[in-house]
């Protein structure tokens, strides 16, 4: 699941292939931006906010959001895509290299001095130079009564936690995610989740358990009904979220987390 480690990566590979070079083809294909053409422009360089991804090219940003089933992936110019062509949303190109964003959640274009306007609602990125731990406390804390994994999730809190993370959070620190923030110590619970998330950083396979055998990589996430690895208590599953259309899936062993 796309993360702030997976879009960090890709920021990091897309960066290696694009920057520096000029644009030589550029299709973006979402009805708003269908008319957008930076062939011509050079690429600045590409990188990562939270869970956001950034092009700078030219004098613009080409913006996206992976959502749940995106992903960029890099050929070379005339190599055959290995998923379908009707997913692609955008394509940029250099002279040896062809970006392809497929089934992108957001894409959109804006002035490059409009980034940090339009991107400062976001907390402290987890992965960047600015990463602040006390004002992820703080924002965090100005929601005492939302249950914690709630708050773990939201992108105005801190930028980068995605649900493997907060559920995977929230059992490493033996909390309950429905227990109120205001219930929680919030330091550590902070300082984890950094360490976390950037031990996973360079890694090709997330872990949190250490173990990075397929199938052994997670406590609790998507593990509704199998046994604990910690004490064998099964696992349970729920639903939650600020209303009922954002609810998202939970999982916790009611022994380990009290």
């Amino acid at each position: 699941m796309p993360e702030g480690d997976t879009v960090f990566q890709a920021a990091q590979r897309l960066d290696a292939a694009l920057a520096g070079r000029i644009v030589t083809r550029c299709e973006l294909r979402v009805p708003a931006f269908a008319t957008v053409d930076l062939t011509g422009e050079p690429v600045h360089s590409v990188g990562s906010r939270g869970k956001h991804l950034l092009m700078r090219i030219g004098a613009h940003v080409v913006h996206s959001h992976l959502k749940m089933e995106g992903e960029w992936r890099v050929f070379r110019p005339g190599e055959r895509w290995n998923r379908p062509a009707w997913q692609a949303r955008a394509l940029i190109e250099v002279a040896d290299a062809a970006a392809v964003g497929f089934d992108l959640g957001t894409l959109e274009v804006f002035p490059a001095d409009e980034e940090r306007s339009r991107l400062e609602y976001l907390g402290p990125d987890l992965l960047g130079a600015d990463w602040h731990p006390q004002e992820a406390v703080r924002r965090l804390s100005s929601t005492p009564e939302a249950p914690i994994a709630v708050a773990l999730g939201e992108q105005r809190n801190l930028a980068g936690l995605g649900n493997v993370y907060v559920n995977e959070l929230c059992f490493l620190r033996g909390i309950l995610p429905t227990r109120a923030v205001a219930d929680v110590e919030l330091e550590p619970l902070v300082a984890l989740a950094s360490r976390v998330i950037r031990a996973n950083r360079d890694r090709r396979a997330r872990t949190t358990t250490g173990d990075t055998r397929r199938g052994r990589q997670l406590w609790v996430y998507g593990r509704g009904g199998e046994a604990c690895r910690r004490c064998g208590t099964r696992i349970e599953h729920g639903r939650l979220g600020r209303n009922e259309l954002e609810l998202r899936e939970s999982w916790w062993c009611p022994n380990c987390q009290r």
